[in-house]
């Protein structure tokens, strides 16, 4: 009896071994299954990449084709004489000017007046001031004394002349701040929450060149300095060497320098009519 139970309970004991085998081709098809999935990934990932790299090589060759034309107009306009296109258009107002005059002048009408009908009031005015402007400017070229040259330099510096008022603002504000730390200047509210520096005993600002007692200037109004100051000499330099160009007569170089040319002429003045009758015998000697 007791070996029946024995193998009775052995039995069963086997029995569930079997079922282990169907579990190894159960993994076979998920494996197929995961080959197959990441094949369609790799093709659409290298399609990806295929896209792109076109996309790119179409971008490159566009903007090498802009550049290309970009690089033939920027040659066209350094080729170009700006003078010459000045010139040109000038000609062609000319030309049209002359033409309208003519016309107008063989139907018997006033040309000034018909062209006064193009323009209003107001752009008139600012042309006769304009125009009044230019002949002034004209007549004031030449030299008259050095009062008038020094303002027509200083009309020059003034018209290149930059205000920083960026700069004035920075500085006027740090001097406020300043003075209302010190105590001599009191910042008010308004009504309007608008805020008002009042100088108490007037020492704020009393007069013109308190704001510069302590001013540094910059590099740049230095550089601007100095090259006023080489554009100057340049002139004088330059108006310089027409003047001697000028004065040559062309004859012969008996001097070796400027104050020698000076001190030649200085003495021709007054020993020329000495020495005239001695110069033209010796030339007479080399003559024969």
């Amino acid at each position: 009896m007791s070996s029946k139970k024995r193998a009775q309970t052995a039995e069963p004991s086997e029995t569930p071994a079997e079922p282990s085998a169907p579990e190894t081709t159960t993994n076979e098809p998920t494996q197929e299954n995961n080959e197959e999935s990441s094949a369609p990934a790799t093709t659409e990932s290298a399609s990806d990449r295929l896209a792109r790299f076109k996309a790119l090589k179409a971008r490159h060759n566009s903007s090498k084709k802009e550049n290309l034309q970009e690089s033939q107009h920027e040659a066209q306009r350094m080729a170009t004489n700006p003078n010459l296109l000045n010139a040109l258009n000038r000609k062609h107002a000319i030309a049209s000017h002359k033409l309208l005059k003519a016309e107008t002048t063989a139907d018997g009408d006033d040309f000034e007046r018909k062209r006064a009908w193009d323009w209003t009031a107001e752009e008139s005015e600012k042309w006769d001031k304009r125009v009044n402007k230019k002949g002034r400017h004209k007549e004031d070229v030449a030299f008259q004394d050095y009062t008038q040259d020094s303002r027509k330099v200083y009309k020059r510096q003034m018209r290149d002349f930059k205000v920083d008022l960026e700069a004035y603002q920075k500085g006027k504000m740090e001097a406020i701040e300043k003075a209302v730390e010190m105590g001599g200047l009191d910042i008010v509210e308004t009504e309007d929450g608008e805020l008002i520096a009042v100088d108490r005993d007037g020492s704020f600002y009393s007069t013109a060149d308190t704001s510069n007692m302590q001013k540094k200037p910059d590099k740049e109004a230095i550089d601007r300095l100095v090259n006023d100051l080489e554009k100057a000499e340049a002139q004088r330099l330059k108006k310089r060497r027409e003047r001697l160009k000028k004065d040559d007569d062309g004859g012969d170089v008996t001097y070796i320098n400027i104050k020698n040319k000076q001190f030649n002429e200085k003495l021709k003045r007054f020993y020329d009519k000495y020495t005239s009758d001695i110069r033209d015998s010796f030339e007479r000697g080399t003559a024969v």
